[in-house]
């Protein structure tokens, strides 16, 4: 059997060509292929023949694991259960990209290697397969990683079915492998990322505020708590809402009364309050009960990071209202005395992170 070699243009590859190959991983066989950091291997995950034959090109032995690709970062829920922050902050940070990341299986009894890579053949590729795609470099055990369709084709010419080419793989070295499966990140294999930005990432405070149309009590909280933590890189403070639908700017009202404390957010810009984000925040402050509710609805498993912003302000023993009323259409004083609340509430966090 020889090897088919088909040239693809890296920016703008014909979509029958992937179609094509995503189709023969399907009927378990191997596909030669690119990412931006070398050439790798396809083949159907879950499909233990066309394991065997990839062991047996790769000539790797029963006792080193296959990492797999996925194209969207949520996907990684649909291999692990886990739900440390610190594997979301990775993620958000570094995908897609040269970054594997080990995690417990979602049965819990073994790990597996999971990254999303930042090139679109390799992206479209994993889409059409329709199939957890297993993805190691494209050359024999124990040689260099191919940067070139070539270079992978010198050992494996004839041991594949299709090679696709797509030019010169842009970062030329294998991802970097973080293991998150010991409770604390263990780099096992330093790539362009290097380890101490890995464990500086996973280690920061992650702090999210959450509201409606992340434009106003969210903003002054984000705000106000980014300007306390300045100079600090040990921590990030995000806001978001739960009905932001098109991005916008914060209220004017919220840009006037956090421009008399000395702040400028006329570049803030709302985002929805999703899922990964919410995933890789520690602590969760919600303006509302029903925020809150929003919240735990969509993701039930940060329930232990979700708090009532108003809890840590200076209220009245026999207040029984944790709600920070919406302020939008309101007066400046209403601005002003929300933005009080928020402060008195942002300041004892400050001291706790």
């Amino acid at each position: 059997m020889k090897t088919e070699v088909i040239k693809v243009d890296p920016q703008f590859p014909d979509l029958k060509h992937i179609i094509h190959c995503a189709k023969v991983i399907r009927h378990g066989g191997l596909v030669i292929f690119p990412t931006e950091t070398v050439y790798g291997i396809a083949a159907d995950f879950s499909n233990p023949q066309a394991m065997k034959r990839l062991r047996e090109v790769k000539c790797r032995t029963n006792d080193k694991p296959f990492s797999i690709l996925v194209s969207h970062r949520g996907l990684i829920s649909n291999y692990t259960s886990m739900t440390d922050p610190a594997l979301y902050r990775l993620i958000n940070k570094y995908w897609p990209g040269p970054l594997t990341i080990v995690v417990p299986t979602k049965d819990g009894q073994g790990t597996i290697g999971v990254r999303m890579p930042d090139n679109f053949i390799a992206l479209k590729l994993v889409d059409e397969a329709q199939c957890t795609m297993a993805a190691p470099s494209a050359n024999i055990e124990g040689k260099e990683p191919p940067k070139t369709c070539a270079e992978a084709l010198r050992d494996l010419d004839g041991q594949v079915e299709i090679a696709l080419d797509g030019g010169t793989a842009q970062i030329g070295r294998s991802s970097s492998v973080v293991d998150m499966t010991q409770g604390s990140p263990k780099v096992l294999r330093e790539g362009i990322i290097i380890e101490a930005d890995l464990i500086r990432e996973a280690k920061k405070k992650t702090i999210l505020f959450i509201c409606t149309g992340n434009s106003c009590r969210s903003v002054m909280a984000e705000y106000l708590l980014k300007k306390k933590l300045q100079g600090r890189d040990d921590a990030q403070v995000f806001s978001a809402g739960t009905g932001v639908f098109i991005r916008s700017t914060a209220s004017s009202e919220t840009i006037s009364v956090l421009r008399e404390k000395g702040i400028d957010a006329t570049a803030h810009l709302s985002q929805p309050a999703n899922t990964l984000l919410l995933k890789q925040s520690d602590l969760i402050f919600c303006m509302t009960r029903a925020h809150r509710n929003q919240i735990l609805e969509h993701v039930p498993s940060v329930e232990k990071r979700v708090y009532l912003l108003k809890e840590f302000a200076n209220i009245a023993p026999s207040e029984e209202n944790f709600d920070i009323p919406d302020p939008i259409g309101s007066s400046h004083e209403s601005y002003q005395d929300c933005l009080k609340i928020i402060e008195e509430a942002v300041d004892k966090i400050e001291r706790l992170i």
